[in-house]
């Protein structure tokens, strides 16, 4: 089933989506809204979609990468997987284990794009609801972007970097989502990295306790 099929089942108007992504992505700032090289509270969201059913994860820990919090959530997927709207299906998620937290961290590095998505990525739409400043970290790009060194362009326009973080491994993709600058977005992530892993380690540990959480729950 192609994605107008699955709009189509679902009863969603993917134009009208795409005007809506357009319009709140007005509200994306590239500023940095703090002096994040001061920063010590590192959070990271991810979720693990298991037939039906989605399981997002928050977690914030400290500059050593002791973690301070941990929450999930559980709930229904309510929205089919389009590539481009990755948001819609899982953002509602997000915010449910994010809203749990009451230790708030200074910035939130999510596994999905920022800048690098043509209307509103899923790191962009989660900072821009929330509040809180967001890294979007990516393993792929859309076809209409381009790299030049460690620069993400796209008509001729720097939208991000790539980040090698581990030998002989794809690289990441790391754009901001909102209220941050490309510059910061890049040096947080490339600070956060912990051998061996390839991710940023918060987003790591996010990754490793949705795990933890779906084998509790025993999602299959």
């Amino acid at each position: 089933m192609d994605e107008n099929e699955l709009a189509q089942k679902y009863g969603l108007d993917l134009e009208l989506l795409k005007k809506d992504q357009i319009k709140t992505a007005k509200d994306i700032s590239l500023k940095d809204s703090q002096d994040f090289s001061v920063a010590t509270r590192f959070g990271a969201i991810a979720s693990v979609l298991v037939r039906n059913q989605i399981v997002s994860v928050a977690i914030v820990c400290d500059e050593k990468f002791n973690i301070l919090e941990q929450q999930y959530f559980l709930d229904k997927i309510r929205f089919p997987y389009l590539y481009e709207f990755r948001s819609y299906r899982e953002m509602p998620c997000m915010v449910e284990a994010f809203n749990k937290l009451s230790e708030k961290p200074d910035v939130v590095l999510i596994s999905g794009h920022g800048l690098t998505h043509p209307r509103l990525g899923l790191a962009s739409h989660f900072s821009i609801f929330i509040g809180v400043p967001a890294i979007g970290i990516a393993e792929s790009l859309f076809d209409s972007d381009k790299v030049e060194k460690e620069d993400i362009l796209r008509e001729g326009k720097k939208i991000g970097r790539v980040l090698v973080s581990k030998e002989n491994s794809k690289p990441l993709y790391v754009s901001p989502g909102n209220n941050i600058s490309i510059k910061s977005a890049y040096e947080i992530c490339k600070k956060l990295v912990k051998e061996p892993h390839k991710l940023p380690e918060p987003l790591h540990l996010a990754h490793k306790y949705a795990r933890e959480v779906k084998d509790e729950l025993k999602l299959v």
